[in-house]
């Protein structure tokens, strides 16, 4: 197995199953165009995260991480009608391509992008909890605190994604130096020790790389 065979296979689906939208590819380009990092979701996953908050019925999801908002626009897609999404974004220059993208794809009257850091926005939040639907993005150090704060967010029956939690499979090494990979590891003993949750991860692979998705159930 290869990086391009991953990629074709991507390529693949996309072209079968995530149609060309205008609104996202622009979200994209204008995100390149800004010098920020090629990091968001893929088509697919993107269209995964759309179909999991349409199954969920959700009206209000919390997003941790905006970069250029393509995975903002996708998850606020599947708002249920009169919905609302609550996005989070660190880098004010981030945020400014971000709402440019948000208001693009028609959305700016069911996005709320608030700027600052996560650990500190996300306090403010509680009380507009629970959120329906949690997507953590953002910067891996801070993800226990992050989930720490997604189960004081959420509720019965809420769902809370976090991506990037395989980390190109070092996740598995106990000894590593990498500060993402610990904190990811740390964020999974909290998830395996949280009784208020069930969770599973599923990897991935295809054009961005080898990772993967955790998926958990506020019980």
């Amino acid at each position: 197995m290869s990086q391009d065979l991953w990629t074709a296979v991507d390529r693949y689906i996309t072209d079968l199953l995530v149609p060309a939208d205008p609104a996202l590819e622009a979200a994209l380009h204008a995100t390149a165009e800004a010098g920020m990092p090629a990091i968001a979701v893929s088509p697919a996953q993107g269209k995964l995260l759309m179909l999991l908050a349409q199954m969920q019925g959700a009206r209000k999801i919390l997003e941790i991480g905006t970069l250029g908002a393509y995975s903002t626009i996708w998850l606020a897609r599947g708002l249920v009608g009169g919905g609302r999404l609550i996005t989070l974004e660190a880098n004010p220059k981030h945020a400014d391509v971000a709402q440019s993208n948000i208001a693009r794809a028609g959305l700016a009257d069911v996005v709320d992008l608030r700027v600052g850091r996560a650990i500190e926005t996300l306090p403010t939040l509680l009380h507009e909890a629970p959120f329906d639907l949690i997507f953590i993005d953002a910067d891996k150090v801070s993800y226990p605190e992050y989930l720490s704060w997604a189960i004081k967010l959420s509720g019965p029956g809420s769902v809370i994604i976090a991506d990037n939690v395989v980390r190109d499979g070092a996740v598995i090494d106990a000894e590593s130096s990498d500060p993402n990979v610990q904190a990811v590891r740390r964020f999974n003993e909290l998830l395996t020790a949280e009784t208020r949750l069930t969770a599973t991860t599923i990897q991935t692979v295809g054009s961005k790389g080898y990772d993967g998705f955790t998926i958990a159930r506020h019980l």
